[in-house]
């Protein structure tokens, strides 16, 4: 393997490793539902990489591609290394779930089989079959005159091997669809929650009466989900979304997930009509879709098992019910959620639909939630006659459906809606605001690392930037005409744009901290590093001395530690509490020195999607976010290290420093004291860091 090829970490094995992050949270002295929450995020998480990444990996194999990328490696290595990790790591899942379920039970909180329950509560259960589940339920024959069902994405059921009870050796195969809409863990009591399998598994002689059941197995399968449209094949670009969210329930089979120790002829029967390969079967003695979870978290009894609920803070300047544009004339302001409440958000979108002075509202929405009270306010600007015009990008993953409805809302309310850039995604988290001020048009503007998602905001950390500025307000008009019209100008002043400025702006700032040599230092916060320029650049800065301390959450294909090429960078990733996802830039040389932006270092973010970067010109607010950086860096209870074999080893040191402690503590300080604090941004995170 060549030297260039030693400095990069495989894409995809780089994700497995965050995933592994995620269920080592199992690990902590944490409590003990978070622990539930930890195991269904590890659940969802896979679920999504097999459905795009390992069925994208297997399309280049069917192919017959066989280029690899700046790692060396093909995409059947791939798929090898990927099936090996997975089913070893199924073994450590296994563990953690075991030991997570039996601590409960010492809780009073159990998890168990239908056969574990009492007879009392056997009874609540099969009184639950009976009146919520037989008359839904779907049993399903397969025979010469059944052919075998069409199983959607991540459908889940329990195959059944049965025998006719008058004519011995008359063996039937067949399934039992459950339907999504039902619980994955029946609360049975207070304290009790069952495998819904387990309850149907229990009867099912009654849902196929006259047969005996000889054997059965829970299954799951997951398809490809991945939707490639192309987009100039016809004009109704929401017509093509539809047909592609069809087309994704009937992609390709590409994992099956089955109950262990299952019945050969169960295994055989199932996959004699599914034909996936013997490598991407994976067999649990545990649970299946243990992102059903979710609903078993929820319970409030056990508020003592979960973490001390936080609320999130609305802080100065914005705690006095003062009008949200009063205060934006003040001057630039920007908070840190979900610390720092996102309700100031959603405000400035309800206040500007009720604004007489308001004449437009501008607005890129990529992830909203279902019962988006800013959509709801773009709703009532446009039916009051307000100028509104929003980019609702319809390819986020699996919110296409979600995004869907809210388009057609907004345009039956009489709003522009724009469906996106022809090859391109809209990334970008900005809204404008123009309102009449006197003779004159005044612009109001925030910038967010985060989506428009009041849910979200309370467990991801981002950064919203309020501002008034004037060459703001210039670059964002002509941001919103590059999507609305025909403009080969894809060109901002102060702000940067992907995919024609973001890549060079970053470049070139690395380069200026190169000629700086020992005296450069750049801090990095990011989702994901995969992008070879960028990590090309960082190399080379390197080589010349640069310091380098970059946080990255999740993928990271830069390997650190390889003498004379990357010995200058460490590299970490906090995974915790909240899902961290601010993109914050700190070059020193750099004028500014401090950004935001909405965009990772992907070769997605930075060639193939519309985003913004956003310079911070405000001194208190580029101290902010230097102590949110330095902060970080200094986690020792969160942070993981990457080493130079690519794997992470935990960061251990006396005196753990928790950054989600940390800020929690912050703000709560800056809450209970806000009567002696006029301006938020004068109190410094790194006192409490010192004090800590």
């Amino acid at each position: 393997m060549s030297e260039i090829s030693n400095i990069f970490i495989n894409r995809e094995l780089s994700w497995l490793r965050f995933n592994t992050r995620v269920l080592a949270q199992c690990k902590k002295n944490i409590p003990l539902i978070e622990k539930l929450k930890f195991l269904a995020i590890y659940s969802t998480n896979l679920d999504e990489f097999y459905m795009i990444r390992v069925a994208g990996l297997k399309q280049l194999f069917m192919a017959g591609i066989t280029a690899s990328g700046s790692d060396e490696m093909t995409p059947l290595e791939q798929l090898r290394e990927i099936r090996a990790y997975l089913q070893n790591e199924l073994n450590d899942l296994t563990n953690e779930y075991e030991k997570v379920v039996n601590s409960l039970k010492e809780s009073g909180f159990f998890i168990v089989n239908y056969d574990e329950l009492d007879e009392a509560l056997k009874l609540k259960a099969d009184d639950y079959f009976f009146s919520n589940l037989l008359p839904i339920i779907v049993p399903i024959a397969v025979d010469s005159t059944h052919p075998f069902p069409h199983l959607n994405n991540l459908s889940f059921a329990l195959a059944v091997k049965l025998e006719d009870i008058n004519k011995q050796d008359s063996i039937k195969f067949g399934m039992i669809r459950i339907p999504r809409v039902m619980p994955r863990f029946v609360q049975v009591s207070d304290n009790f929650y069952v495998p819904i399998e387990s309850i149907v598994q229990r009867h099912a002689e009654e849902i196929f009466p006259g047969y005996k059941l000889i054997s059965s197995a829970a299954f799951r399968v997951t398809r490809n989900a991945d939707i490639v449209i192309e987009e100039e094949e016809a004009d109704d670009f929401m017509m093509i979304l539809e047909q592609g969210l069809k087309l994704r329930r009937k992609g390709a089979f590409v994992r099956l997930q089955i109950a262990k120790n299952s019945d050969p002829d169960l295994l055989e029967f199932l996959n004699s009509h599914m034909k996936i390969f013997y490598k991407d079967i994976y067999e649990y003695s545990i649970p299946l879709s243990l992102d059903g979870l979710w609903s078993v978290v929820s319970n409030k009894d056990f508020v003592h098992l979960m973490n001390p609920l936080y609320t999130p803070k609305t802080l100065p300047p914005f705690c006095d019910n003062s009008s949200i544009f009063d205060e934006m004339d003040k001057g630039d302001i920007l908070i840190n959620h979900p610390y720092e409440s996102f309700e100031p958000v959603a405000s400035l979108i309800k206040e500007a639909a009720k604004d007489p002075k308001v004449i437009s509202i501008r607005m890129t929405l990529y992830r909203v939630e279902k019962n988006s009270s800013i959509v709801q306010a773009l709703i009532d600007a446009a039916n009051e006659g307000i100028q509104v015009t929003v980019m609702v990008e319809l390819k986020a993953r699996f919110d296409e459906e979600n995004n869907l409805h809210w388009a057609k809302s907004l345009e039956d309310a009489g709003a522009h809606v724009i469906y996106g850039i022809t090859g391109f995604k809209v990334h970008a988290k900005v809204t404008q605001i123009i309102r009449k001020s006197g003779d004159r048009l005044k612009f109001y503007i925030h910038f967010g690392t985060g989506n428009y998602n009041g849910s979200s905001a309370k467990v991801y950390t981002d950064i919203s930037f309020f501002t008034t500025d004037e060459n703001f307000a210039k670059d964002t008009t002509t941001f919103f005409h590059i999507l609305s019209g025909y403009n080969k100008n894809r060109h901002l002043n102060t702000l940067s744009m992907s995919p024609m400025q973001i890549k060079k702006r970053l470049i070139d700032m690395i380069k200026l901290e190169e000629s700086r040599g020992k005296d450069g230092c750049i801090i990095a916060k990011m989702n994901a590093l995969v992008d070879t320029d960028m990590i090309k650049a960082l190399i080379k800065a390197n080589k010349a001395g640069v310091k380098i301390n970059l946080i990255v959450r999740g993928i990271c294909c830069l390997r650190p530690g390889i003498e004379g090429v990357s010995d200058n960078i460490k590299i970490i990733s906090i995974v915790g509490k909240y899902l961290e996802h601010a993109r914050i830039f700190y070059f020193k040389h750099s004028n500014p020195e401090v950004y935001i932006s909405s965009a990772d270092w992907m070769p997605r973010n930075l060639e193939r999607r519309l985003e913004l970067m956003t310079p911070i010109y405000n001194e208190n607010l580029k101290k902010k976010l230097k102590d949110i950086l330095k902060v970080q860096l200094s986690d020792t209870a969160l942070a993981f290290e990457l080493q130079n074999s690519g794997e992470y080893k935990k960061i251990e040191e006396n005196g753990k420093i928790d950054s989600h402690m940390i800020f929690e503590e912050y703000y709560n300080k800056i809450f209970k004291s806000i009567k002696k604090h006029s301006d938020v941004n004068d109190i410094l995170v790194t006192k409490l860091l010192k004090d800590s």
